[in-house]
């Protein structure tokens, strides 16, 4: 009797090590297909939000053909995207360890104090991803934007919450940290301006110096090779300034974003030529000798003759 107890009390035992065996099994086997399940959701939900992002930024920029809009859509569908991907991966995360048994709301007071402390460690660090969400948030600039950030002037090829990536004339590439930003300049907002200053000899006339130098710009207005990049008529705004040894005068053109430089090289090509035609003369620095007449008198050249003794005639 006392064995076929026993025998019925062990087979208790095995079925009841058996049942939590397959319970133990079976628990991880749906933790593991949940796991998997949120995986496989939060890289579907990315791919559909990067497959959005590309469809809004086609329908935006399908009937816009400026350039400007352009890169402000490129650079904010860019930026939405990343924002979205932080989020879903961060979403996914948090249920991970919600399905791997991790209690969150511990977790998410630990990592909040953690995130304090932190803060305080990194007051530089959580000051860049600041100002960088205000230049995405307030569109300062854009990628393909030529800007001067920090005394460094380049193309802009990159943007992210941490920093901002400069490509220089030189072909530098410098990155400037976001919390170090103050100022942005922007020579590529929506349009430029090329500002070109010629200097001519007092002797010149200057109505008719700036009647060349708007001739000149309005023939290249007129120029296919330049008339896509002049938006506007030429401004002459006149003598600028009465330097040492010339007479200063401005032109103004309104220009395309990021044609002022191609267009101020040119004009001085075709300025110079222009000059050079009319006998103008564009001077360099020299120094004029005068006797020192009364004010109201003329001032005649000095004469200055040179000697040279006979020893240094025979010398020669």
């Amino acid at each position: 009797m006392q064995s076929k107890i026993s025998e019925y009390q062990v087979s208790n035992v095995i079925d009841e090590f058996e049942l939590q065996a397959l319970s133990v099994s079976s628990s991880l086997l749906e933790d593991a297909v949940r796991i998997v399940l949120v995986v496989c959701l939060a890289s579907l939900a990315a791919a559909l939000l990067s497959r959005l992002m590309r469809r809004i930024e086609q329908k935006m920029t399908s009937k816009r053909s400026d350039p400007d809009p352009l890169r402000r859509v490129a650079t904010a569908c860019r930026a939405g995207l990343i924002f979205g991907r932080i989020v879903i991966w961060s979403v996914a995360g948090v249920t991970l360890l919600s399905i791997m048994g991790v209690s969150i709301a511990p977790l998410l007071t630990a990592a909040g104090v953690a995130g304090i402390a932190a803060g305080f460690a990194a007051q530089s660090l959580v000051k860049d991803y600041f100002s960088g969400f205000i230049i995405l948030l307030e569109g300062q600039l854009r990628v393909d934007d030529i800007v001067e950030i920090g005394g460094h002037i380049g193309v802009v090829e990159e943007i992210t919450l941490r920093s901002i990536r400069l490509r220089d004339y030189d072909g530098n590439v410098i990155f400037v940290p976001c919390g170090n930003i103050t100022n942005v300049v922007n020579m590529t907002m929506e349009y430029s301006r090329s500002v070109i200053d010629v200097g001519i000899a007092y002797r010149e006339k200057t109505d008719e110096a700036l009647g060349i130098m708007h001739s000149v710009a309005s023939q290249m207005a007129k120029d296919r090779a330049f008339a896509d990049r002049i938006i506007d008529e030429p401004e002459v705004i006149g003598v600028e300034a009465l330097g040492d040894s010339a007479v200063i005068l401005r032109l103004r053109l309104k220009v395309t974003p990021g044609a002022q430089w191609e267009v101020r090289r040119e004009f001085f090509r075709r300025i110079k030529q222009a000059f050079d035609e009319t006998g103008i003369n564009i001077p360099f620095p020299h120094l004029t000798l005068y006797p020192g007449l009364p004010k109201d008198g003329p001032a005649p050249p000095l004469n200055i003759r040179l000697r040279q003794t006979e020893a240094a005639v025979k010398n020669a």
